[in-house]
């Protein structure tokens, strides 16, 4: 299974999932109309109803009145593509006439601006101010935050006020503005020459971060780099034997302390190992952290000055791994270990945890930090490079 498809199965599985939710809001006082309703009324062209009519022809469209049909009779072109059969088939005896024009006009808005055509009989919703804050509801509560749900609305009705729009469409437009939004900051970890790069890994208790440093040194190993793993989590024994079985796995050296020792003496010891080794990466894992807790995020900021009497290039990355499950909370936690730890790029974990992905939108949208990769269960290949367009998709329940 690709990682999309593992990706929108797990993160759309719940009720709550916001496809589900935009088709409920399309439904709600929706019509069941022709597509090309949505580009313009038949009325205010009477000159192109015999086509309008047989484009819908399998819709049941009630047709009383005998204007229409008399309509192609009186005008001196249409008869000769009118008279010979009365199948849509006559159409292309009218495609030598310079009107060519006509077809595109026919699909809904959003049907010229992604090329395709909508189906006759799809049910439709003018896209209003009461749709719109439906819209805002929804984004809202699937984590993304007020701003961004109202930036994102604000960018989507812009052009369309007063257009009927599908679920489909909808849709659509949704995710090409969270993949408008995500693009800038889906970038890998960087790689330097610098030996070796010290990636430090920080984050709340139970956000992954372990699990995560396990699934990048399996992949930055097969890729071919020489990996060192620090178990900077001295307080927590699971930690460390959770670190020593990926570290069997992938065939990458784990260096530990004795519990409760100094976690930044066990930093500073493992980057002087590394050097000695000719380390590429050295991976150092810490502990557990609540952003609100002042003592235990000093502790972060001592592991980073020494560290940095090392080398005061150091740490040339500093992931911050967040649990996708805490929703806007991820927002806080972003804020303060950025001031402490200088984060440079995310990690989301856990999205198989919740329908509500919508706070990553949210984190790209405010702060701009680089997203790395996200995760969707336990397996090594779990966990993956951050594609904006799969995520949108997936988020929106749009197929790939």
């Amino acid at each position: 299974m690709s990682f999309f498809k593992k990706l929108k199965n797990k993160l759309t599985k719940s009720s709550s999932k916001i496809d589900e939710g935009l088709d409920a809001i399309v439904s709600e006082g929706a019509e069941e109309v022709p597509a090309i309703e949505d580009a313009a009324p038949v009325e205010a062209q009477p000159e192109r109803a015999p086509e309008a009519v047989e484009e819908a022809a399998p819709v049941p469209t009630p047709e009383p009145e005998p204007e229409p049909t008399q309509e192609p009779e009186a005008a001196p072109e249409p008869e000769p593509s009118v008279e010979p059969t009365p199948k849509p088939i006559s159409k292309p005896a009218a495609t030598p006439t310079p009107e060519p024009a006509p077809a595109p006009e026919k699909l809904g808005l959003v049907g010229r601006l992604f090329g395709r055509s909508a189906p006759a009989n799809e049910p439709r919703r003018e896209l209003d101010d009461e749709m719109l804050e439906s819209l805002e509801e929804l984004l809202i509560s699937a984590d993304m935050g007020v701003d961004t749900a109202l930036r994102v609305t604000a960018n989507m009705a812009e052009g369309r006020f007063g257009k009927k729009l599908s679920s489909r469409e909808i849709k659509e437009l949704l995710a090409s503005e969270i993949t408008r939004i995500m693009e800038p900051v889906a970038k890998p970890l960087p790689i330097y020459p610098k030996k070796p790069q010290v990636v430090l890994v920080v984050g709340v208790n139970g956000s992954g971060k372990t699990t995560t440093i396990g699934k990048l040194a399996s992949q930055f190993r097969a890729a071919g780099k020489n990996v060192v793993i620090a178990a900077g989590d001295t307080f927590r024994a699971a930690a460390v034997e959770q670190l020593q079985v990926w570290g069997e796995r992938a065939n990458v050296p784990v260096l530990t302390a004795p519990e409760g020792s100094d976690p930044a003496s066990l930093a500073f010891d493992a980057m002087t190992k590394a050097e000695e080794d000719g380390a590429d990466l050295l991976m150092i894992d810490t502990a557990g952290r609540l952003q609100n807790r002042a003592d235990l995020m000093e502790e972060l900021a001592k592991i980073v000055r020494v560290i940095r009497k090392k080398d005061p290039s150091a740490p040339h990355n500093t992931l911050l791994v967040l649990d996708a499950t805490t929703g806007q909370n991820a927002l806080n936690q972003v804020d303060t270990f950025q001031k402490l730890a200088d984060v440079s790029g995310l990690v989301m974990t856990k999205l198989d945890g919740t329908a509500k992905g919508g706070v990553l939108v949210a984190l790209a949208d405010r702060f701009g930090l680089p997203i790395h990769a996200i995760g969707v269960g336990e397996q090594i290949d779990d966990l993956d490079a951050f594609d904006p367009e799969e995520f949108a998709k997936a988020l929106t329940g749009t197929d790939a």
